[in-house]
């Protein structure tokens, strides 16, 4: 197994579609909260992903399918996890492969999801009683060329397991994450190695200076630098400092934000078009009093940032703490409902502005004055000096186009 994998992640059911019940848990909530998991998971280690749902969206069969296979194509350097929950009143964890395939890549999840402290129950395959040759789940026979497997990290309705399956699911699907990272190529680390509390990071067998990088987003070059390191060795064991701005446990990250500088014939509709948000967001967050913006002149852009959704969260408080609305909040992600899931990530445009006072800072600038001469209009002087009349008003604060022979107009 030397080519090395790509990975589509799969909540089971969703929407109207709940799945199993249990002592006031829906199995579609739990396998959209596990497969979020395994995505942001899967997509810190490195490994290539995709995930067919990350809201409670409607989605059909064939929708479910077509998501899986337009990711990375239906070939067998695919995995395909689909995330579950059992129902039938036994305990632990089952994983379920396609019959195409052996079962190491299921035998090592359950072996993981053991090591995390569920009971384990067993690896099999299930096939469709009306043709024993064909696989009993359509994800499995829709899917003939990918490794497909179903992961079911164990039954809601036995009383024992609906706990753990509330306190221990995210630690279950970590266990699952290590096997199908190994399985597809890459290397595992393990989340608690990063000391949060030093930004410190314990060196793992199979470690390189590359791996670890890419793992943590930063360069060999910034670990080097910051461990003082003359060569590329490793030891097990070892500990390295590591970025202080990386793999930090934060709710939010800056995604794009910046101060624009007025050009020539921009407009504060041009500007908007192009930054892709409204000409009232620009308006609000520089304090603007018109749509009158002059060359030079500093524009704020909204920040976009990345924000992962905690317990008890809703997208009226998220909007609300952002100085946005839920309208806003679900265009931005293409959201349909107004349901959100612990540990999904959402874009938001942060319109608290830190900084109102920017536009002080072209004031203090030397002045450049034009003085009307007889024959001069504000038109005319507007089109000489490269400005638009609504911009020599403006910085003149003028109310009317009258001017005056020997008056003298701010033109810089």
């Amino acid at each position: 197994m030397n080519e090395k994998k790509m990975v589509v992640v799969d909540a089971g059911h969703g929407n109207l579609d709940s799945g199993a019940l249990g002592y006031g848990l829906k199995e579609k909530d739990l396998t959209l909260k596990a497969a979020l998991y395994m995505y942001n998971r899967l997509k810190e280690l490195g490994v290539p992903v995709a995930i067919t749902r990350t809201n409670d969206d409607p989605i059909s069969r064939k929708d479910r399918i077509n998501r899986m296979l337009s990711q990375f194509g239906n070939g067998r350097n695919v995995i395909i996890a689909s995330n579950h929950i059992n129902a039938g009143g036994a305990e632990g964890a089952e994983v379920i492969y396609a019959l195409r395939n052996n079962d190491t890549l299921a035998k090592n999840i359950l072996n993981e999801i053991g090591a995390k402290g569920q009971k384990m129950r067993k690896v099999y395959q299930r096939r469709l009683p009306e043709n024993p040759n064909k696989d009993y789940y359509y994800i499995m026979r829709l899917t003939p060329n990918a490794e497909t497997v179903l992961i079911e990290y164990g039954f809601i309705d036995n009383k024992n397991d609906n706990e753990k399956l509330r306190n221990n699911l995210e630690d279950y699907v970590e266990g699952a994450v290590k096997a199908i990272t190994e399985y597809a190529g890459y290397t595992y680390v393990p989340k608690e190695s990063t000391n949060k509390e030093t930004g410190k990071y314990t060196v793992k067998k199979g470690d390189t200076l590359y791996s670890i990088a890419k793992t943590y987003n930063t360069t060999v070059n910034e670990i080097a630098k910051l461990n003082n390191l003359s060569s590329d060795a490793l030891y097990i064991g070892e500990e390295l400092i590591m970025p202080s701005n990386n793999k930090e446990d934060k709710e939010e990250k800056v995604i794009s934000g910046n101060t624009y500088t007025v050009k020539k014939g921009d407009t504060l509709w041009s500007i908007a078009n192009k930054n892709d948000i409204t000409v009232n967001e620009l308006i609000k967050l520089n304090n603007l009093n018109s749509n009158v913006i002059i060359e030079g002149e500093k524009i704020l852009i909204p920040k976009i940032k990345e924000y992962t959704v905690k317990k008890d969260d809703t997208l009226y408080g998220i909007a609300n703490k952002y100085n946005t609305t839920v309208n806003d909040l679900m265009k931005l992600n293409d959201l349909s409902t107004y349901n959100i899931i612990e540990g999904q990530k959402l874009k938001i445009k942060d319109l608290n502005n830190e900084n109102r006072n920017i536009n002080s800072q072209i004031i203090t600038k030397e002045h450049k004055y034009h003085k009307v001469i007889t024959g001069e209009t504000i038109f005319s002087v507007a089109a000489s000096n490269g400005l638009s009349v609504s911009e020599l008003k403006k910085l003149n604060n003028l109310d009317t186009n009258a001017v005056t022979i020997g008056e003298n107009l701010i033109i810089y």
